[in-house]
């Protein structure tokens, strides 16, 4: 339980996939212009990592990596089908955002117009392939720990849009110098966002080490160590004795 709580954290927080990692950049400042819009493509977003990033770990379990075939019989333990990761990721991916797209363009065409291209581009943000091959590459052990890191990883990006929305709102109606209207006070904004996001940072990492375990081996070694010291101290006093004793 613990481990699921410090990876869901972890995901938001820390390893925020706009501002630790910087994926998605592209949705992320084309679609924060409103709320409204930000929130319907972030739960996109949501949505579509939950669920590609525990379909992708079964694919990569039991089809890609090396040996992950021995459950068909072990004739195929040797064969490894990692080199199709990217095809069968994004294969995956792209069919989940169309049943997105399908289901947002039935139940509200208004947020379907208003997304415009950017929902079926979710098949390509970077974001959504990004956490599966994170997930691929730090070793997810269980099923469960991918979905929640999935899920995490798409609440860090939609906390990153919403907010950067909401302040996209505010600040027109602020006094901004005219070289830095649009994108790029937005992207001071982000840049300031991540260094605050960067202070998470501790949150797991801080805390007293726990202290080491003493065996009856390591005991030896450390009394060892210490007799070792002590003759050594004992033989320096013995010569600077001696060598008192010639001066005189």
């Amino acid at each position: 339980m613990l481990e699921h709580i410090e990876l869901f954290f972890k995901s938001i927080f820390i390893d925020n996939m706009v501002f630790a990692t910087f994926l998605g950049m592209c949705s992320y400042l084309a679609v924060s212009k409103k709320v409204t819009t930000a929130v319907g493509l972030g739960a996109a977003v949501i949505f579509v990592l939950a669920v590609t990033v525990p379909l992708n770990w079964l694919l990569d379990q039991y089809l890609l990596r090396d040996g992950a075939l021995a459950w068909l019989g072990p004739e195929y333990a040797e064969y490894n089908l990692s080199f199709l990761s990217f095809i069968l990721f994004i294969a995956t991916i792209a069919t989940m955002v169309q049943l997105v797209e399908i289901v947002v363009e039935k139940f509200s065409p208004a947020l379907y117009n208003s997304l415009g291209i950017f929902l079926p581009l979710i098949a390509v943000n970077c974001a959504i392939l990004g956490g599966s091959l994170f997930m691929q590459s730090r070793d997810i052990q269980t099923l469960g720990l991918a979905f929640n890191y999935g899920l995490a990883s798409g609440i860090g990006w939609f906390l990153a849009i919403l907010a950067i929305a909401a302040i996209r709102e505010k600040i027109r109606y602020s006094n901004v110098p005219p070289p830095l209207r649009g994108l790029g006070i937005t992207f001071i904004i982000t840049g300031l966002m991540a260094i605050g996001f960067m202070s998470f940072g501790g949150m797991l990492t801080g805390g007293d080490e726990a202290a080491p375990v003493e065996t009856p081996a390591t005991a030896k070694k450390i009394e060892k160590k210490n007799e070792i010291k002590d003759k050594e101290v004992a033989a320096k006093e013995v010569s600077y004795n001696e060598a008192v004793k010639e001066e005189r």
